[in-house]
């Protein structure tokens, strides 16, 4: 592995400043200390809590584990009986084994409540992997976590002794974090044997098929082991090579997953027959490969020299399968002293190494014994995160400081950044959890939402069944967000409510233009799709930040008359005065039976002063004088003008006319009702109504049908006079 020098390794060793301190006879004072609390309690699988405890002491004795260390799980055990724990244990031992002790009971307490979701959840392997992950980020140099191990190895010791039925979920979890984490770890006795009884209790009918098959030939297999292991052992004394050849343990899981992983029966797994060559250096493993592979024929597609490529858990050793006279093949592994300790306790091996304390261990030097086994866990901890990771840069000084694991209600594995806060744990979770969440409880207690979470921790959020999320969260000073995903799904909510702010002010503006026309009955789409707009919210959009002219909308709704040809002009000129009135009631000034047409636009009607202009194809169409559409026409096309009038005759009194009133007034119910009685009270048909309601005001457009405009005038006084009517007027 490669390190960032002298730098890195001071930030290793500087974390190990409050490691367990070794005190006289800590392991006896431990467990004087615990035996009164422990005595006559049991665990929830059964077991004894003192003979637990014992056991796990030596299980940790075997792998290498100082006497501090064996003597806090005697103290994690008792902490659960003491009321004020943290306080009374660093009284009697320190402030590092209270912390310890306290530390694994709440990791036992998260992996109980984890450990059904992990074996149920429909993602068990991405929960899976993140309880490992929670295990590793527990503590930074490791004690944690090898206090876990070694007890729920002899959890499994246990059942298996014992005969009771093992829950399947504590199977589970040993089998697929428990002992995955001890092989990254390379505390290779504790994952074999975790193995072998997880896969036990998982699958005993396999286990027994197996164990059957192994033992079928035990006796003839063994005596031929143990006449190749004196036949080996005399061929290297006699290369001047002393070794220590033994037969290898037969490992029932590891078979079963290389009958299943490269579909081989019973008959074709290689290392059924398998030696284990211990010797002094590392040249006389070389030496002793040499001198197999000429006594025996190798297999060449099984060699792995694990020596010059270590695996990334430290692991070493020459892997080698050779076949006898008669064909049976036969597995040897090769190693030193120092490759088979490791190899068996992993990096509790290296704790036993005096030298560490001067060279070091991959690199990484120490001033005291302990220091060098805290910089041994530290620095495999750090490399096996960046393999796992698939990192291409270096690793960082502290591969944890980065990432915390938490607990939902329902006790699934959430991972944060470091420093994240019940905001971003609700945002992971849902992103609209995180909009509306405005309350956490954290381990049954309320916090405040910029609280920094810490590992373990059961997170509960509470939100409100609408709403969104405060700036003040993005404010950094006041810590509400951790994770840079959160921040930007913030951002995100935001931008879209100003989103829809910006179209409904685009929405207004158009709409009262299509009031201003006459077209409230046309459908926003049609008009946002002849504008070249996919929908009509992109149209308001534009319309919103001032980016599109409501005169482009003008101009669609009213397209300038097109120029009119020479013989539309020479039929007008040609055509001989008539004084009678038109079937509309307009008299043509000049025009004999010319088509006319009132303008929808204006919609006049009598007394109105209008004015006529020559369209193509459609005859006349008539305006008010103060129209705004007929002004600009006259601009651009002043000789296509006709002088018009209302007719005199009798008919033509008795016709009627369109015309539209705008009324503003503050929205009510009933509103609308009470306007319309007036128009009926006074005789006036109503033959259209538009409205459209925003906040507290109303916009109404009444399509009336007059006889003669003066009347409106009096209708709309009466119409001002309705309750919240602000105004009444003709368009």
């Amino acid at each position: 592995m490669k390190h960032n020098g002298e730098t890195q390794r001071t930030s290793l060793l500087s974390a190990t400043l409050q490691d367990l301190p070794d005190q006289p006879e800590a392991l006896t004072r431990a467990r004087a200390f615990a035996q009164p609390l422990l005595m006559g309690a049991a665990l929830d699988t059964g077991e004894d809590v003192l003979a637990h405890a014992d056991a796990v002491a030596q299980i940790l004795s075997v792998i290498g584990g100082s006497e501090a260390m064996q003597a806090a799980c005697y103290l994690v055990y008792a902490s659960e009986h003491l009321q004020k724990p943290e306080e009374v244990i660093a009284k009697a031992f320190g402030a590092s084994y209270a912390e310890l002790a306290l530390e694994t009971t709440r990791l036992i307490r998260v992996q109980r409540q984890a450990r059904a979701v992990a074996a149920e959840s429909q993602v068990a392997a991405l929960q899976t992997e993140n309880v490992r992950k929670m295990l590793l980020a527990f503590s930074r140099d490791l004690r944690v976590v090898l206090l876990r191990l070694a007890s729920r190895l002899q959890t499994l010791r246990h059942f298996a002794a014992s005969k009771l039925p093992v829950p399947h979920s504590l199977a589970y979890e040993s089998l697929h974090v428990f002992a995955p984490l001890a092989n990254r770890l390379g505390i290779w006795q504790i994952k074999w044997e975790m193995e072998d009884l997880s896969f036990r209790f998982l699958e005993p009918k396999t286990y027994r098929e197996i164990a059957k098959l192994l033992d079928e030939k035990r006796v003839e297999r063994e005596n031929y082991m143990v006449q190749l292991r004196e036949r080996l052992e005399a061929d290297l004394k006699a290369q001047g090579i002393t070794a220590q050849v033994a037969g290898r343990p037969k490992h029932i899981y590891s078979i079963v997953k290389k009958m299943r992983g490269k579909s081989l029966d019973f008959s074709r797994v290689f290392d059924v027959r398998a030696l284990r060559v211990v010797v002094p250096s590392v040249p006389d493993c070389y030496a002793t490969l040499s001198m197999v592979h000429t006594q025996f024929a190798p297999i060449d597609s099984e060699f792995d020299d694990y020596i010059a490529k270590p695996k990334s858990n430290g692991y070493q050793s020459l892997h080698t399968v050779v076949r006898d006279v008669q064909g049976r093949p036969i597995e040897i592994q090769i190693r030193t002293q120092e490759m088979h300790d490791h190899a068996e306790h992993g990096v509790a091996a290296h704790w036993a190494y005096k030298e560490a304390g001067a060279k070091g261990y991959a690199g990484v030097s120490a001033s005291g014994d302990y220091d060098a086994k805290i910089a041994v866990l530290r620095q495999l901890l750090a490399w096996e995160r960046e393999l796992s990771a698939g990192a291409q840069s270096q690793a960082t000084t502290d591969a944890l400081s980065d990432r915390i694991y938490v607990l939902t209600p329902d006790a699934a594995v959430v991972e944060l950044p470091q420093g994240g806060t019940p905001i971003d744990f609700a945002y992971t979770l849902h992103t609209n959890l995180g909009h509306r969440c405005r309350g956490a409880r954290v381990d049954g207690a309320m916090v405040p939402l910029n609280t920094q979470l810490k590992n373990g921790q059961t997170v509960e959020v509470t939100a409100i069944k609408e709403g969104g999320p405060s700036r003040d969260w993005l404010n950094p000073e006041l810590g509400f967000l951790a994770s840079s995903r959160a921040r930007s799904k913030v951002r995100a909510w935001f931008n879209a409510q100003a989103m829809q702010e910006t179209a409904a002010k685009g929405r207004e503006a158009v709409e009262k233009l299509l009031q201003r026309e006459g077209k409230t009955a046309m459908k926003l789409d049609d008009l946002a799709s002849q504008l070249g707009f996919k929908s009509a919210e992109a149209l308001f959009e534009v319309v919103g930040k001032d980016e599109f002219s409501l005169r482009n909308i003008e101009t669609l709704l009213n397209p300038p008359a097109a120029p009119m040809v020479a013989d539309d002009y020479v039929r007008l000129k040609k055509a001989k005065p008539n004084d009678k009135a038109s079937k509309s009631g307009v008299l043509v000034v000049g025009i004999d039976s010319l088509l006319t047409q009132l303008s929808k636009c204006c919609k006049p009607a009598p007394p109105d002063e209008i004015r006529g202009f020559v369209t193509r194809g459609k005859g006349v169409s008539i305006h008010r004088a103060d129209c705004g559409n007929f002004r600009q026409m006259a601009l651009r096309s002043g000789d296509r003008v006709i002088e018009v009038d209302w007719g005199q005759s009798a008919s033509a009194q008795a016709l009627v006319y369109p015309v539209d009133v705008n009324i503003e007034a503050l929205d009510r119910q009933g509103l609308l009702r009470d306007i319309s009685e007036v128009f009926a009270k006074e005789k006036m048909n109503v033959i259209g109504v538009q409205t459209q309601s925003v906040k507290d005001l109303a916009w109404m457009t009444f399509t009336v049908e007059v006889g003669d405009s003066r009347r409106l005038q009096k209708v709309l006084g009466l119409v001002k006079e309705v309750r919240g009517v602000r105004t009444a007027k003709r368009r």
